[in-house]
């Protein structure tokens, strides 16, 4: 699985102007952003050093060397505690395929949430369970089984870019929560495949795959053009399901009052509804 430390470093190098770190930028620069002895030098490390912990061939790193590499190139929490992954792999083979199974309690909770839409996410953001409501506002039930993940979605499926007004924005935030999942799981082989087939199908994910940000998905917005309801505007929290690693609760939480509460408890009226008999 690609969670180069060297790619990630090299990027976020990039992004990074001398002038942002107080430096003067002298004479022509062949790539954007700080050289690597400029890194080496603001994080009090040699050039030596930098260059072999970038490479992937230096020692074991200490956290004070990370720390101050990740206050140089002002990492975020979630990109910090990435470096720190990355820069110390765990040892061992590959990681066996593991089931994913949503418990009873949660599915329960799921059905419980009638007024929101719901569902769980688990590793490589596969869709494991919905609510009703979360199935009229998404679809997750017209997926065939093997394709309900998140990112198959939102590059392979061509109606996602009328879903998801916003899709420029929806497709690099599911690219860097990605990113970061292969940085936590290096020897995942589905993992891989997953990419590998995205990456060969999408010229939109090759590239924001190439660009190595990570980043974590607990809370945000998601607009969606629902093609009955209408325009949706959903903020929504994402909630660690307490006992199963790698699995998330996903609640939209429309603002009470707004135009999107009505229209989604419209939905919930619909999806409510028993279907009529047969014949």
């Amino acid at each position: 699985m690609d969670a180069d430390i060297g790619d990630f470093l090299r990027s976020c190098r990039a992004r990074i102007q001398p002038e942002d770190v107080g430096l003067q930028a002298y004479g022509r620069r062949r790539v954007p952003g700080l050289r690597r002895e400029e890194v080496a030098q603001l994080a009090g490390v040699s050039v030596d050093y930098y260059i072999r912990l970038e490479q992937g061939r230096g020692p074991s790193v200490s956290d004070a060397v990370l720390d101050a590499i990740a206050r140089v190139l002002r990492l975020d929490g979630t990109e910090h505690a990435y470096l720190r992954t990355v820069a110390r792999p765990r040892a061992g083979g590959s990681v066996p395929a593991a089931s994913q199974r949503v418990r009873p309690g949660l599915r329960l909770v799921l059905d419980s949430l009638a007024g929101a839409p719901a569902f769980v996410l688990g590793r490589r953001m596969d869709v494991l369970a919905w609510n009703a409501l979360g199935d009229a506002v998404v679809g997750f039930s017209r997926m065939p089984a093997a394709e309900r993940n998140m990112p198959r979605q939102v590059f392979l499926e061509p109606a996602a870019r009328e879903l998801y007004p916003e899709w420029a924005a929806v497709a690099a935030e599911t690219v860097a929560f990605l990113r970061l999942d292969a940085g936590l799981h290096p020897d995942d082989r589905q993992l891989a495949t997953l990419v590998g087939e995205l990456s060969l199908k999408s010229e939109d994910f090759r590239r924001l795959w190439a660009d190595h940000r990570v980043k974590s998905k607990t809370r945000g917005v998601k607009r969606i053009n629902h093609a009955v309801a209408g325009e949706l505007v959903l903020p929504y929290e994402t909630l660690g399901a307490a006992g199963e690693p790698g699995q998330s609760l996903v609640v939209y939480t429309p603002e009470p009052g707004s135009e999107t509460a009505e229209r989604v408890a419209l939905l919930a009226s619909w999806a409510a509804a028993p279907e009529p008999a047969a014949g």
